[in-house]
């Protein structure tokens, strides 16, 4: 019998051929006479994972509403109490036609290509509107956009009632984010009827039905910071029209308008503004008399009527073949949160049966008004106080403008 070697020494190394443990160490079966398979084996821990700064996003995108149905009402001096319902959707596919009534029902027909389409009705007292507009910002994939419209616009006027059912096609290009041209055809069967008596000739000539076809071409420098109430930038239109068919005449328009900041609190708020406005306008003797320049109004020149500072004849305002009309004022608020402001202004100008100016007949009027805002409301409450400081015989003058209006 052998007994089993000793254990090793505390400290000391284990032999060859024995483990730690005091075990013999046997080569493997198979293994050369003399040669052990067995290599000492070192043991490391794994090493630790370092951790991906990285984040996998998965974005859920849910389209914003494009569409809105709105309905509101509104009061001026120039066309008494209207009303408005407007259908308008800002995301239109005119191609995409609903394959069952449940897209119908849920919103994707005619949905997604970026097209406008606007239904808006505005029944009124004195003024009514229906129009339906298509708008295409690309047309095939170019910069050149597009819109049609079709309208029926029927107004009762002081001295005749008119009605308008036409279509407009216009063309634009964007020449930069500010500066636009534009070029266009509109059509329209016009009729006046219940004319004033005696009627004036060029009055006359036109009762009826008679059709309107004009070209037009436009250009538009627009820099202001808001269209209802600008405080700084400007705006710079111009205009030609050719009419065609059975009027035959030309037209020009120019207008400028120019606002000057001239003081605001460190937050931008508290803005006073000098605000400056011109407009011309020259149309050719052969214009059909509803396509006459007038003035008078909120619009044009405060102090007087609507069309009240127009030419006349026979009692009957037949405005005239030349406009010159422009307005100074100084826009500064009341109230801390410029809710109400201020204005302070002059009107002035005067329209013309021909290209010249009369001094008898040129008019000024200067006045003050007050801007109120209101939330939900686009432009501001109007209320403008203005006096005819200078007139001419025939003027209807009126010493208070309004325009209060809103959408919901």
């Amino acid at each position: 019998m052998f007994a089993p070697p000793p254990p090793p020494a505390p400290g000391a190394a284990p032999s060859a051929g024995s483990n730690a443990s005091g075990g013999l160490l046997l080569p493997p079966v198979g293994a050369p006479p003399g040669q052990s398979d067995i290599q000492p084996q070192l043991t490391q821990p794994p090493a630790a994972q370092e951790e991906d700064p990285r984040v996998i996003l998965i974005p859920q995108v849910h389209e914003a509403r494009t569409g809105r149905f709105s309905f509101g009402a509104g009061v001026n001096s120039n066309a008494g109490v209207v009303a408005q319902i407007v259908l308008d959707e800002q995301n239109f596919d005119i191609t995409r036609w609903p394959r069952s009534w449940q897209e119908v029902i849920d919103g994707t027909a005619w949905r997604g290509a970026g097209q406008r389409f606007r239904i808006e009705a505005v029944p009124g007292s004195v003024l009514q509107r229906y129009m339906v507009r298509f708008a295409e910002p690309y047309l095939f994939d170019t910069p050149v956009s597009f819109a049609t419209s079709a309208y029926l616009y029927s107004r009762r006027f002081e001295d005749w009632d008119e009605q308008r059912l036409g279509g407009t096609l216009t063309f634009g290009y964007q020449i930069r984010p500010d500066v636009s041209v534009s070029a266009g055809f509109r059509g329209e069967s016009v009729k006046l009827f219940r004319a004033r008596t005696p009627t004036p000739a060029q009055v006359a000539a036109v009762l009826g039905d008679t059709d309107l076809y004009t070209l037009e071409l436009g250009l538009a420098y627009d820099t202001r910071d808001n269209a209802f109430l600008p405080t700084e930038g400007h705006l710079f239109q111009l205009g030609y029209v050719q009419g065609v068919g059975e009027f035959d005449y030309p037209r020009f328009t120019a207008d400028l308008r120019k606002y000057f900041l001239l003081y605001q609190r460190p937050d931008q708020s508290g803005r006073h503004v000098l605000g400056v406005r011109g407009r011309v306008g020259i149309t050719g003797k052969n214009t059909p008399v509803y396509e006459h320049f007038f003035a008078g109004g909120y619009n044009t020149i405060r102090g007087f009527d609507f069309r009240g500072a127009s030419p006349v004849e026979l009692g009957t305002t037949v405005g005239g073949d030349f406009l010159l009309i422009g307005s100074v004022e100084y826009l500064f608020p009341v109230t801390a949160d410029d809710g109400l402001r201020m204005v302070l202004f002059v009107d002035f100008g005067t329209v013309e049966e021909s290209v010249s100016i009369d001094p008898d007949y040129f008019r000024v009027a200067p006045g003050l008004g007050l801007r109120i805002a209101v939330p939900g409301m686009g432009a501001p409450i109007a209320l403008d106080f203005a006096w005819a400081a200078a007139k001419a015989p025939t003027d209807d003058t009126r010493v208070f403008s309004f325009f209060v209006g809103f959408l919901r």
